[in-house]
Protein backbone atom coordinates (compact mmCIF):
# COMPACT_ATOMS: atom_id res chain seq x y z
CA UNK A 1 0.00 0.00 0.00
CA UNK A 2 2.74 2.46 0.48
CA UNK A 3 4.33 1.84 -2.37
CA UNK A 4 1.38 2.50 -4.64
CA UNK A 5 1.11 5.84 -2.49
CA UNK A 6 4.58 6.78 -2.52
CA UNK A 7 7.71 6.91 -5.01
CA UNK A 8 10.79 5.49 -4.03
CA UNK A 9 12.18 9.27 -2.77
CA UNK A 10 9.03 9.66 -0.91
CA UNK A 11 9.28 6.86 0.91
CA UNK A 12 13.00 7.13 1.95
CA UNK A 13 12.46 10.56 2.50
CA UNK A 14 9.27 9.71 5.22
CA UNK A 15 11.55 6.81 7.02
CA UNK A 16 14.35 9.58 7.41
CA UNK A 17 11.98 11.69 9.10
CA UNK A 18 10.61 9.03 11.57
CA UNK A 19 13.80 6.90 12.35
CA UNK A 20 15.87 7.27 15.98
CA UNK A 21 19.14 8.98 15.55
CA UNK A 22 20.27 8.26 19.16
CA UNK A 23 19.55 10.92 22.05
CA UNK A 24 16.09 11.07 22.06
CA UNK A 25 15.86 12.90 18.19
CA UNK A 26 13.66 11.42 15.81
CA UNK A 27 14.03 12.06 11.99
CA UNK A 28 16.52 14.16 10.54
CA UNK A 29 15.30 17.67 11.73
CA UNK A 30 15.22 16.89 15.33
CA UNK A 31 18.82 15.02 14.67
CA UNK A 32 20.26 18.12 13.19
CA UNK A 33 19.15 20.23 16.07
CA UNK A 34 20.22 17.82 18.66
CA UNK A 35 23.63 17.70 17.48
CA UNK A 36 24.86 20.81 15.73
CA UNK A 37 21.92 22.93 17.23
CA UNK A 38 20.66 24.35 13.68
CA UNK A 39 18.32 22.97 11.41
CA UNK A 40 18.99 19.94 8.62
CA UNK A 41 18.68 22.64 6.02
CA UNK A 42 22.15 24.32 7.58
CA UNK A 43 24.03 21.26 8.27
CA UNK A 44 27.35 21.43 5.98
CA UNK A 45 28.57 18.13 3.58
CA UNK A 46 30.61 16.55 6.26
CA UNK A 47 27.22 17.10 8.90
CA UNK A 48 25.30 15.50 6.88
CA UNK A 49 27.39 12.72 6.50
CA UNK A 50 28.50 12.32 9.97
CA UNK A 51 24.15 12.23 10.65
CA UNK A 52 24.05 9.73 7.58
CA UNK A 53 26.21 7.17 9.66
CA UNK A 54 24.17 7.23 13.04
CA UNK A 55 21.18 5.09 12.25
CA UNK A 56 23.35 1.87 11.94
CA UNK A 57 23.75 1.77 15.39
CA UNK A 58 22.59 5.08 17.38
CA UNK A 59 23.94 4.55 21.03
CA UNK A 60 27.67 3.52 19.61
CA UNK A 61 28.09 5.79 17.29
CA UNK A 62 26.67 8.74 19.29
CA UNK A 63 28.55 12.01 19.25
CA UNK A 64 27.90 12.16 22.45
CA UNK A 65 29.12 8.94 23.40
CA UNK A 66 32.99 7.35 23.64
CA UNK A 67 33.47 6.54 19.75
CA UNK A 68 33.43 9.15 18.25
CA UNK A 69 36.53 8.10 16.44
CA UNK A 70 34.33 5.40 14.72
CA UNK A 71 31.85 7.60 13.79
CA UNK A 72 34.27 9.90 12.04
CA UNK A 73 35.80 6.72 10.67
CA UNK A 74 32.35 5.66 9.09
CA UNK A 75 31.81 9.77 8.17
CA UNK A 76 34.65 9.40 6.13
CA UNK A 77 33.54 6.54 4.21
CA UNK A 78 30.82 7.71 3.10
CA UNK A 79 31.88 10.95 1.79
CA UNK A 80 34.24 8.81 -0.20
CA UNK A 81 31.34 7.02 -1.06
CA UNK A 82 29.58 9.66 -2.31
CA UNK A 83 32.53 11.07 -4.55
CA UNK A 84 33.68 7.49 -6.12
CA UNK A 85 29.41 7.15 -7.25
CA UNK A 86 29.55 10.61 -8.22
CA UNK A 87 27.32 12.95 -6.24
CA UNK A 88 29.86 15.09 -5.09
CA UNK A 89 32.88 16.44 -6.53
CA UNK A 90 36.54 16.20 -6.07
CA UNK A 91 36.64 19.74 -4.40
CA UNK A 92 33.85 19.27 -2.41
CA UNK A 93 34.98 16.09 -1.01
CA UNK A 94 37.82 17.68 0.01
CA UNK A 95 36.69 20.32 1.58
CA UNK A 96 34.16 17.51 3.79
CA UNK A 97 37.57 15.65 4.01
CA UNK A 98 39.11 18.36 5.80
CA UNK A 99 36.15 20.03 8.15
CA UNK A 100 36.37 19.28 11.28
CA UNK A 101 33.19 18.84 12.56
CA UNK A 102 32.53 19.49 15.97
CA UNK A 103 29.24 18.99 18.24
CA UNK A 104 26.87 20.85 20.91
CA UNK A 105 26.39 18.60 23.57
CA UNK A 106 24.87 21.35 25.44
CA UNK A 107 21.55 20.85 23.90
CA UNK A 108 21.38 17.16 25.71
CA UNK A 109 20.39 18.31 29.57
CA UNK A 110 21.64 14.97 31.06
CA UNK A 111 23.10 14.31 35.01
CA UNK A 112 25.69 12.06 35.38
CA UNK A 113 26.71 12.42 31.50
CA UNK A 114 29.45 10.21 30.73
CA UNK A 115 27.90 7.30 33.33
CA UNK A 116 24.25 7.60 31.82
CA UNK A 117 25.83 6.87 28.16
CA UNK A 118 27.98 4.10 29.20
CA UNK A 119 24.34 2.53 31.06
CA UNK A 120 23.03 3.60 27.15
CA UNK A 121 25.66 1.48 25.58
CA UNK A 122 25.52 -1.57 27.83
CA UNK A 123 22.16 -1.40 27.52
CA UNK A 124 22.21 -1.30 23.35
CA UNK A 125 24.26 -4.20 23.24
CA UNK A 126 22.14 -6.53 25.50
CA UNK A 127 18.95 -5.16 23.83
CA UNK A 128 19.17 -3.95 20.83
CA UNK A 129 18.61 -0.16 19.73
CA UNK A 130 15.29 -0.54 19.25
CA UNK A 131 14.52 -1.80 22.81
CA UNK A 132 16.12 0.73 24.34
CA UNK A 133 14.90 3.86 22.29
CA UNK A 134 11.27 2.38 22.22
CA UNK A 135 11.23 -0.03 24.77
CA UNK A 136 9.73 2.25 27.71
CA UNK A 137 12.54 0.56 29.91
CA UNK A 138 13.14 1.53 33.95
CA UNK A 139 16.81 1.04 34.60
CA UNK A 140 17.70 1.55 39.09
CA UNK A 141 21.36 2.27 38.16
CA UNK A 142 24.28 2.02 40.94
CA UNK A 143 25.52 5.54 40.48
CA UNK A 144 25.73 7.43 44.19
CA UNK A 145 24.49 10.91 43.02
CA UNK A 146 25.85 12.24 46.42
CA UNK A 147 29.69 10.55 45.13
CA UNK A 148 29.00 11.80 41.71
CA UNK A 149 28.19 15.47 42.24
CA UNK A 150 31.73 15.28 44.47
CA UNK A 151 33.34 13.40 41.71
CA UNK A 152 32.53 16.17 38.98
CA UNK A 153 33.61 19.29 41.56
CA UNK A 154 36.94 17.87 42.32
CA UNK A 155 37.51 16.58 38.81
CA UNK A 156 36.75 20.29 36.97
CA UNK A 157 38.21 21.93 40.08
CA UNK A 158 41.62 19.90 39.62
CA UNK A 159 41.46 20.20 35.92
CA UNK A 160 41.28 24.01 35.85
CA UNK A 161 44.31 23.70 38.44
CA UNK A 162 46.39 21.74 36.29
CA UNK A 163 45.87 24.30 33.20
CA UNK A 164 49.29 25.53 34.21
CA UNK A 165 50.87 22.25 34.11
CA UNK A 166 49.88 21.39 30.76
CA UNK A 167 47.14 18.63 32.38
CA UNK A 168 44.06 20.20 30.36
CA UNK A 169 41.87 16.81 31.44
CA UNK A 170 41.14 14.87 34.14
CA UNK A 171 38.60 11.50 35.31
CA UNK A 172 37.66 9.81 37.52
CA UNK A 173 35.91 6.17 38.30
CA UNK A 174 34.84 5.28 41.97
CA UNK A 175 33.85 1.41 42.43
CA UNK A 176 32.36 -0.02 45.84
CA UNK A 177 34.98 -2.74 46.64
CA UNK A 178 32.48 -5.14 48.09
CA UNK A 179 30.28 -5.82 45.85
CA UNK A 180 31.47 -4.12 42.56
CA UNK A 181 28.99 -0.86 42.33
CA UNK A 182 30.39 1.56 40.36
CA UNK A 183 29.77 4.56 42.04
CA UNK A 184 30.61 7.69 40.35
CA UNK A 185 32.32 8.07 36.76
CA UNK A 186 33.22 11.45 35.28
CA UNK A 187 35.02 10.96 31.54
CA UNK A 188 35.87 14.73 31.52
CA UNK A 189 36.68 18.11 33.38
CA UNK A 190 32.89 18.54 31.66
CA UNK A 191 31.32 16.71 29.30
CA UNK A 192 29.79 19.43 27.94
CA UNK A 193 33.12 21.53 27.11
CA UNK A 194 33.35 21.40 23.36
CA UNK A 195 37.00 23.10 23.46
CA UNK A 196 38.51 20.40 25.80
CA UNK A 197 36.11 17.54 23.98
CA UNK A 198 34.35 17.11 26.97
CA UNK A 199 32.46 14.47 25.34
CA UNK A 200 34.77 11.70 25.42
CA UNK A 201 35.08 9.59 28.09
CA UNK A 202 38.56 8.85 29.26
CA UNK A 203 37.63 6.63 32.16
CA UNK A 204 36.51 3.88 29.42
CA UNK A 205 39.94 5.14 27.05
CA UNK A 206 42.95 3.17 26.82
CA UNK A 207 45.64 5.19 28.83
CA UNK A 208 49.12 3.47 30.36
CA UNK A 209 48.88 3.84 34.34
CA UNK A 210 52.74 4.02 34.63
CA UNK A 211 53.44 2.97 38.38
CA UNK A 212 50.12 2.48 39.48
CA UNK A 213 50.54 -1.23 37.99
CA UNK A 214 53.15 -2.06 40.21
CA UNK A 215 50.93 -3.25 42.77
CA UNK A 216 49.36 -6.07 40.57
CA UNK A 217 52.98 -7.15 39.63
CA UNK A 218 54.00 -7.65 43.05
CA UNK A 219 50.71 -8.83 44.22
CA UNK A 220 51.52 -11.63 41.45
CA UNK A 221 55.29 -11.52 43.26
CA UNK A 222 53.82 -12.24 46.32
CA UNK A 223 51.71 -15.41 45.28
CA UNK A 224 54.75 -17.36 44.60
CA UNK A 225 55.50 -16.98 48.37
CA UNK A 226 57.89 -13.39 48.08
CA UNK A 227 56.26 -10.91 51.12
CA UNK A 228 57.77 -7.21 51.98
CA UNK A 229 60.18 -8.20 53.68
CA UNK A 230 61.93 -9.20 50.92
CA UNK A 231 65.57 -8.13 49.45
CA UNK A 232 65.34 -6.83 46.18
CA UNK A 233 68.54 -5.42 44.82
CA UNK A 234 68.19 -1.66 42.97
CA UNK A 235 71.62 -1.66 40.86
CA UNK A 236 71.80 -1.12 37.32
CA UNK A 237 70.65 -3.69 35.47
CA UNK A 238 70.34 -4.71 31.40
CA UNK A 239 67.32 -6.99 30.94
CA UNK A 240 68.11 -7.39 27.46
CA UNK A 241 66.16 -10.45 26.01
CA UNK A 242 69.08 -10.40 22.81
CA UNK A 243 72.98 -9.43 22.82
CA UNK A 244 71.94 -6.63 20.59
CA UNK A 245 69.49 -4.96 22.24
CA UNK A 246 69.71 -3.32 25.89
CA UNK A 247 67.19 -2.81 27.98
CA UNK A 248 68.39 -0.56 31.19
CA UNK A 249 65.66 1.19 33.39
CA UNK A 250 66.47 3.82 36.03
CA UNK A 251 64.73 4.95 38.31
CA UNK A 252 62.92 8.03 39.05
CA UNK A 253 65.64 9.90 40.39
CA UNK A 254 68.27 8.48 38.61
CA UNK A 255 70.03 7.09 41.47
CA UNK A 256 70.24 2.99 42.75
CA UNK A 257 70.02 2.26 46.32
CA UNK A 258 71.48 -1.15 46.21
CA UNK A 259 69.68 -4.06 48.51
CA UNK A 260 66.12 -2.36 49.50
CA UNK A 261 62.73 -4.38 50.57
CA UNK A 262 59.73 -4.99 49.13
CA UNK A 263 58.16 -2.88 51.31
CA UNK A 264 60.88 -0.09 50.03
CA UNK A 265 60.81 -0.77 46.39
CA UNK A 266 56.72 -0.66 46.20
CA UNK A 267 56.12 1.79 48.87
CA UNK A 268 58.72 4.53 46.94
CA UNK A 269 58.11 3.36 43.46
CA UNK A 270 61.32 2.36 42.37
CA UNK A 271 61.41 1.12 38.80
CA UNK A 272 64.90 -1.54 38.76
CA UNK A 273 62.84 -3.82 41.45
CA UNK A 274 59.77 -3.76 40.24
CA UNK A 275 61.35 -5.03 36.52
CA UNK A 276 62.96 -7.80 38.61
CA UNK A 277 59.78 -8.61 40.33
CA UNK A 278 58.15 -8.93 36.95
CA UNK A 279 60.77 -11.04 35.91
CA UNK A 280 60.61 -13.10 39.27
CA UNK A 281 57.04 -13.42 38.98
CA UNK A 282 57.02 -14.16 35.30
CA UNK A 283 55.04 -11.69 32.82
CA UNK A 284 52.87 -14.67 32.08
CA UNK A 285 51.51 -15.14 35.50
CA UNK A 286 50.75 -11.76 35.92
CA UNK A 287 49.23 -11.54 32.62
CA UNK A 288 46.91 -14.37 33.85
CA UNK A 289 46.13 -12.51 36.77
CA UNK A 290 45.44 -9.22 34.59
CA UNK A 291 42.64 -11.26 33.15
CA UNK A 292 41.42 -12.34 36.39
CA UNK A 293 41.17 -8.79 37.56
CA UNK A 294 39.30 -8.09 34.72
CA UNK A 295 41.62 -5.96 32.65
CA UNK A 296 40.41 -6.62 28.62
CA UNK A 297 43.18 -4.90 26.80
CA UNK A 298 46.38 -6.63 28.25
CA UNK A 299 45.37 -10.23 26.31
CA UNK A 300 47.86 -10.47 23.87
CA UNK A 301 51.12 -11.78 26.06
CA UNK A 302 53.37 -11.43 23.04
CA UNK A 303 52.66 -7.41 22.85
CA UNK A 304 54.35 -6.75 26.15
CA UNK A 305 57.83 -7.36 27.52
CA UNK A 306 59.16 -6.29 31.29
CA UNK A 307 58.43 -2.36 30.88
CA UNK A 308 54.73 -3.89 31.66
CA UNK A 309 56.12 -3.74 35.38
CA UNK A 310 56.29 0.42 34.86
CA UNK A 311 52.93 0.88 33.34
CA UNK A 312 54.02 -0.37 29.35
CA UNK A 313 50.72 -1.67 28.59
CA UNK A 314 47.27 0.29 28.42
CA UNK A 315 44.63 -0.43 30.58
CA UNK A 316 41.04 1.29 31.33
CA UNK A 317 40.72 3.78 34.25
CA UNK A 318 37.71 1.65 35.52
CA UNK A 319 38.80 -1.62 35.02
CA UNK A 320 42.09 -0.34 36.98
CA UNK A 321 40.22 1.22 39.79
CA UNK A 322 38.58 -2.14 39.62
CA UNK A 323 41.67 -4.40 40.34
CA UNK A 324 42.31 -2.33 42.98
CA UNK A 325 38.51 -2.72 44.52
CA UNK A 326 39.83 -6.52 44.30
CA UNK A 327 42.97 -5.75 47.00
CA UNK A 328 40.23 -4.19 48.98
CA UNK A 329 38.48 -6.55 49.21
CA UNK A 330 40.85 -8.97 50.37
CA UNK A 331 41.57 -10.52 46.91
CA UNK A 332 38.06 -11.01 46.12
CA UNK A 333 36.92 -9.70 42.87
CA UNK A 334 33.13 -8.46 42.40
CA UNK A 335 32.07 -7.87 38.41
CA UNK A 336 31.97 -4.56 38.13
CA UNK A 337 28.64 -3.45 37.58
CA UNK A 338 26.28 -0.13 36.88
CA UNK A 339 22.58 -1.87 36.48
CA UNK A 340 21.08 -2.82 39.44
CA UNK A 341 17.48 -3.19 37.83
CA UNK A 342 15.76 -2.94 34.47
CA UNK A 343 12.21 -3.83 34.49
CA UNK A 344 9.62 -3.50 31.19
CA UNK A 345 6.74 -1.37 30.68
CA UNK A 346 4.04 -4.10 32.31
CA UNK A 347 6.29 -4.48 35.67
CA UNK A 348 8.37 -7.78 34.26
CA UNK A 349 11.50 -8.12 35.68
CA UNK A 350 13.94 -8.61 32.96
CA UNK A 351 17.55 -8.23 34.88
CA UNK A 352 18.31 -7.77 38.88
CA UNK A 353 21.78 -8.00 40.17
CA UNK A 354 21.77 -10.80 42.86
CA UNK A 355 24.29 -11.21 45.81
CA UNK A 356 26.94 -13.42 44.73
CA UNK A 357 30.32 -14.29 46.68
CA UNK A 358 32.52 -13.24 43.93
CA UNK A 359 35.98 -14.67 42.33
CA UNK A 360 39.16 -15.14 44.94
CA UNK A 361 41.71 -13.68 42.65
CA UNK A 362 44.71 -13.72 45.11
CA UNK A 363 44.78 -15.29 48.39
CA UNK A 364 43.98 -12.92 51.42
CA UNK A 365 47.06 -12.63 52.88
CA UNK A 366 48.83 -11.70 49.76
CA UNK A 367 46.16 -8.51 49.10
CA UNK A 368 46.39 -7.79 52.63
CA UNK A 369 50.31 -7.77 52.58
CA UNK A 370 49.75 -4.89 49.08
CA UNK A 371 47.55 -3.09 51.44
CA UNK A 372 49.85 -3.04 54.19
CA UNK A 373 52.87 -1.70 52.04
CA UNK A 374 50.21 0.83 49.89
CA UNK A 375 48.97 2.00 53.50
CA UNK A 376 52.55 2.52 54.83
CA UNK A 377 53.02 5.90 54.94
CA UNK A 378 56.33 6.09 56.33
CA UNK A 379 58.04 3.34 54.09
CA UNK A 380 56.84 6.00 50.94
CA UNK A 381 57.95 9.12 53.24
CA UNK A 382 61.81 8.57 51.23
CA UNK A 383 60.32 10.03 48.24
CA UNK A 384 56.74 11.44 48.89
CA UNK A 385 57.84 13.08 52.35
CA UNK A 386 55.47 12.80 55.07
CA UNK A 387 52.92 15.22 54.10
CA UNK A 388 51.27 13.56 50.99
CA UNK A 389 48.31 13.94 49.21
CA UNK A 390 47.54 9.69 49.47
CA UNK A 391 46.81 9.90 53.23
CA UNK A 392 43.59 10.93 54.58
CA UNK A 393 44.17 11.84 58.18
CA UNK A 394 42.95 9.25 60.52
CA UNK A 395 41.52 7.34 57.80
CA UNK A 396 43.11 4.08 56.67
CA UNK A 397 43.68 4.48 53.18
CA UNK A 398 45.95 2.29 50.50
CA UNK A 399 47.53 4.48 47.85
CA UNK A 400 49.56 4.50 44.79
CA UNK A 401 50.71 6.82 42.02
CA UNK A 402 51.65 6.89 37.88
CA UNK A 403 53.76 8.79 35.58
CA UNK A 404 54.31 7.71 32.12
CA UNK A 405 57.88 8.37 31.22
CA UNK A 406 56.89 11.15 28.93
CA UNK A 407 55.00 12.54 31.49
CA UNK A 408 51.63 11.91 29.32
CA UNK A 409 49.49 9.93 31.96
CA UNK A 410 49.56 10.77 35.51
CA UNK A 411 47.46 8.78 38.25
CA UNK A 412 46.20 7.88 41.65
CA UNK A 413 44.40 4.90 42.68
CA UNK A 414 43.84 3.96 46.03
CA UNK A 415 40.82 2.42 48.02
CA UNK A 416 39.82 1.77 52.10
CA UNK A 417 37.76 -1.40 52.59
CA UNK A 418 34.67 0.69 51.39
CA UNK A 419 35.46 2.48 48.46
CA UNK A 420 37.94 2.58 45.59
CA UNK A 421 38.86 5.12 43.50
CA UNK A 422 41.16 6.08 40.83
CA UNK A 423 41.92 9.65 39.05
CA UNK A 424 43.83 10.08 35.78
CA UNK A 425 45.19 13.52 34.47
CA UNK A 426 46.19 14.80 31.08
CA UNK A 427 46.10 16.24 27.81
CA UNK A 428 43.63 14.98 25.67
CA UNK A 429 45.60 15.21 22.64
CA UNK A 430 48.18 12.76 24.53
CA UNK A 431 50.96 15.71 24.50
CA UNK A 432 53.24 15.46 27.34
CA UNK A 433 52.66 17.54 30.71
CA UNK A 434 54.89 20.14 32.02
CA UNK A 435 56.72 19.42 35.32
CA UNK A 436 53.30 17.08 36.62
CA UNK A 437 52.11 13.22 37.44
CA UNK A 438 50.57 11.73 39.39
CA UNK A 439 51.41 12.90 42.58
CA UNK A 440 51.46 16.42 41.57
CA UNK A 441 48.50 16.64 39.41
CA UNK A 442 46.45 13.97 40.02
CA UNK A 443 46.73 13.57 43.81
CA UNK A 444 45.19 16.43 44.78
CA UNK A 445 42.51 15.00 43.09
CA UNK A 446 41.87 11.87 44.38
CA UNK A 447 42.51 13.14 48.12
CA UNK A 448 39.69 15.78 48.15
CA UNK A 449 37.11 12.98 46.68
CA UNK A 450 37.96 10.65 49.25
CA UNK A 451 38.23 13.58 51.81
CA UNK A 452 34.89 14.07 50.81
CA UNK A 453 33.48 10.71 49.99
CA UNK A 454 33.83 9.27 53.10
CA UNK A 455 33.24 12.58 55.51
CA UNK A 456 31.08 12.11 58.34
CA UNK A 457 30.82 8.40 57.66
CA UNK A 458 31.73 5.27 60.07
CA UNK A 459 36.32 5.08 60.01
CA UNK A 460 36.80 1.18 59.23
CA UNK A 461 39.94 -0.31 59.21
CA UNK A 462 41.57 -2.90 56.91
Amino acid sequence: RIEKAFNRDEILALYLNQIPYGSNAYGIEQAAKTFFGKPANELSLAESATIAALPKATTYYSPFGTHTSELFKREQIILKQMLDEGYISEDEWQKAHDQKVEFTPGAENIEAPHFVIYVREILAHRYGENELEQGGLTVITSLDYDLQKIAEKVVKKGADANDKLGADNAALAAIDPRDGSILAMVGSRDYFDVTHNGNFNVALALRQPGSSFKPIVYAALFSKGYTPNTILYDVTTDFAQKESEEYIPKNFDGTVRGPVTIRKALAGSLNIPAVKALYLANIYTVLDYTAELGYTTLNEPSRFGLSLALGGGDVKLLEHVGAFATLANDGVRNELSPILKITKPDGSVLEERKETPGVRVFSENVARMITDVLSDNSARSYVFGENNFLTLGDIPVAAKTGTTNDSRDGWTVGYTPALAAGVWVGKNDSTPMKNAGGVRAAGPIWNEFMREALKRKPIISF
